[in-house]
């Protein structure tokens, strides 16, 4: 909440609780660490399953904070005419900062951590004449990134691309979500491009898993409005299913598909398969799998688990 944050357990018993002040809370989780900024503010709350590892108070204000499964902490900052990608320690301290310039090497979209915390993945934006282009960048804050000039070790341009999201999957794979389709890359210190899915129609939507791509589009239909296609890492298409669930927010989760809006939940599993699609008194803020059956629902009023038949 704008005042403050709460680890509970699963049988909801309180764990921890800190207190702060923010307008707009935005959380970010990775295994068993957090970072909670103040969107358009000015603040960073660092958590690991004990509590408060540490603070930061921004030279600009927040777009985006990033935190990998080491509890390093990435962050976009708008400074005006110029854009800030800072990297900060556990505890806050602050371990490098990157200004970036609309033309030089663009707009940063979103920013990923690899889980050890060395590898600090950027999306950029940039127009050259008419088309737009993109361009993923690599940095490595680790021995092999010193002799870099900023830190680059490896970096992709895409003409007529647009990448809104990117994502580390595991340990050495990580993801770069486009508007066009999506592409694949390797590597612990030096991350190497992969498999590439290009897709023609406008996707709408994206989820994902270590194993697994989803994208959804339009489908033009009145009765289904949608169509889902999912792949492998590798580039392999699973199965393309036509749906019709007014979803907001669609994503997988021990390895289900889920689709959620203010009143309604559908479960797939991961063939595609619906197991579930009602509607649910109160209004739905979050959902996802827990374990074999068992799914957390969390209400504005309070927090469910549930089990299906």
């Amino acid at each position: 909440s704008p005042d403050g944050v709460s680890l509970v357990s699963d049988s909801m018993d309180t764990i921890w609780s800190e207190t702060y002040q923010m307008q707009n809370p935005v959380a970010d989780v990775k295994g068993n660490r957090a970072v909670i900024a103040d969107k358009d503010g000015t603040t960073l709350e660092i958590y690991d399953k004990s509590g408060k590892t540490g603070s930061v108070t921004t030279s600009y204000s927040i777009i985006k904070a990033r935190v990998s499964q080491s509890g390093l902490v990435a962050a976009i900052l708008d400074g005006g005419d110029d854009t800030w990608i800072d990297f900060y320690s556990t505890d806050g301290s602050l371990i490098a900062e990157n200004q970036t310039k609309v033309d030089d090497p663009g707009y940063p979209l979103d920013v990923a951590i690899s889980d050890d915390g060395v590898i600090m993945m950027v999306t950029y934006q940039f127009v050259d004449g008419n088309d737009t282009t993109s361009y993923v960048a690599f940095y490595n804050f680790g021995d092999i990134g010193q002799s870099e000039d900023d830190r680059i070790v490896s970096g992709y341009t895409y003409e007529g691309a647009v990448i809104p999201q990117i994502e580390y999957l595991d340990s050495t794979r990580s993801a770069a979500l486009k508007d066009n389709g999506f592409t694949i890359y390797s590597g612990t210190q030096i991350p190497k491009e992969g498999t590439t899915v290009e897709v023609k129609k406008e996707i709408v939507s994206t989820f994902f898993d270590e194993n697994t791509i989803g994208l959804v589009f339009k489908s033009g239909k009145k009765d289904k409005q949608y169509t889902m296609q999912v792949y492998g890492i590798d580039g392999t298409l699973r199965f393309e299913k036509e749906f019709n669930v007014p979803y907001t927010t669609i994503k997988m989760s021990d390895g289900c598909i889920l689709m959620y809006n203010s009143s309604q939940i559908c479960v797939m599993n991961s063939r595609g398969s619906e197991r579930y699609n009602g509607t649910i008194d109160g209004t739905i803020n979050n959902f996802f799998k827990i374990g074999w059956n068992k799914y957390m629902l969390v209400l504005d009023n309070g927090v469910n688990v549930i089990k299906f038949k």
